[in-house]
């Protein structure tokens, strides 16, 4: 995004306390040609600064330290195959290569694949081995944690660029949000339920863009059905969440169906962002203006004010230098979503994909 507001401008708002400090940080960021990179990057050398001025502890400093460093590292890996969709795949580490949820899990890696997708796990065996057996190595990342007990890459990944090894949990699972588009969860343990749970609730909260959440079992398999179930008799019966929420995820039952669920989301759906206070959906094709209109109605209750409406790139949108160029020829459809009610937001674009 360039901006054209001085360069001093967050310097107001967000300083060292020293004014020779400030000078020389702006100075060594001088060459970078973006106005806006330039004050973020200001800000984050004005903050390390200030940790030490705050007698930060040493202990503080290391996390933040090896923090900034895995998330560097790991977007510079990313960067190359940010053009690619990518599905972040979870499941037990402690599936052997003969249970028939293995062969499911090579299987769903290698359809994805097929879709051109990339398939991202935590690079560990059993189900994430799997995965990463039926993508191969080309169509693969590899996000793995360091252990205090031995944990070491499964052979697809062991020796290939994309495999990504963290110190923080916190780190990888931000990596796993912000890189992948869909989220399939295998039969897992308490790892797979705290990735599955943290994006429906990143999702639900409006704090990822909306996505396929699938749960994947055996064709006669009951391994989700116990905590869909609690979801129903406690969670929806006892208002804890909204029925509405149902639509943040879905189920399937072959490697098949798990792939067309996620790439089905993404029929006509492209991807979400806001502008000002208007919520913009961008989208493969452009809707019939009577299907938009029968849209408008039906989820009149997301809406704060005025329709839904279908349109071009906004102004706003073609102004900003930072979006990706190939997305300016999407159509768009732009409402004053509520910005709470991701439940039905979710039906929408269920609807507006069954238009395709």
């Amino acid at each position: 995004m360039v901006d054209d507001r001085p360069q001093e401008f967050h310097r107001r708002f967000y300083t060292s306390g020293d004014t020779a400090v400030d000078a020389k940080i702006l100075e060594v960021l001088s060459d970078f040609p973006d106005n806006f990179d330039r004050e973020l990057l200001t800000e984050l050398i004005t903050s390390a600064y200030r940790l030490g001025k705050d007698d930060a502890s040493t202990i503080d400093l290391k996390i933040i330290n090896s923090a900034v460093k895995e998330l560097r590292y790991a977007f510079k890996i990313f960067q190359p195959y940010r053009h690619l969709p990518k599905v972040a795949m979870f499941g037990s580490a402690r599936t052997s290569a003969e249970h028939p949820a293995y062969a499911m899990g090579r299987e769903f890696g290698r359809l994805m694949v097929k879709a051109n997708w990339m398939v991202i796990t935590g690079a560990a065996s059993g189900i994430m081995g799997a995965g990463n057996e039926g993508a191969g190595a080309d169509g693969s990342f590899g996000l793995n944690i360091r252990l205090p007990f031995e944990q070491e890459a499964n052979v697809v990944m062991a020796e290939d660029h994309k495999l990504i090894n963290f110190k923080y949990f916190f780190t990888r699972k931000l990596l796993f949000l912000k890189e992948s588009q869909a989220t399939v969860l295998f039969p897992g343990g308490f790892g797979t339920l705290d990735e599955g749970f943290e994006c429906l609730t990143l999702v639900q909260t409006g704090k990822a863009a909306p996505r396929p959440v699938v749960f994947v079992d055996l064709p006669d398999g009951h391994f989700w059905k116990p905590l869909l179930d609690f979801f129903e008799s406690r969670f929806i019966a006892e208002g804890m969440i909204s029925p509405t929420d149902r639509a943040l995820y879905q189920v399937a039952t072959s490697a098949q169906e798990a792939v067309d669920k996620v790439c089905g989301f993404y029929r006509v759906y492209h991807s979400m962002r806001y502008v000002d206070r208007r919520t913009v959906l961008r989208l493969n094709k452009r809707l019939p203006e009577s299907f938009v209109n029968r849209l408008s109605a039906e989820f009149k209750d997301t809406v704060n004010s005025g329709e839904i409406v279908q349109t071009e790139a906004l102004p706003e949108e073609l102004e900003s230098q930072g979006d990706e160029p190939e997305l300016r020829p999407l159509s768009r459809l732009v409402l004053d979503f509520d910005r709470h009610s991701y439940g039905r937001l979710a039906e929408m674009i269920r609807r507006i994909n069954s238009e395709g």
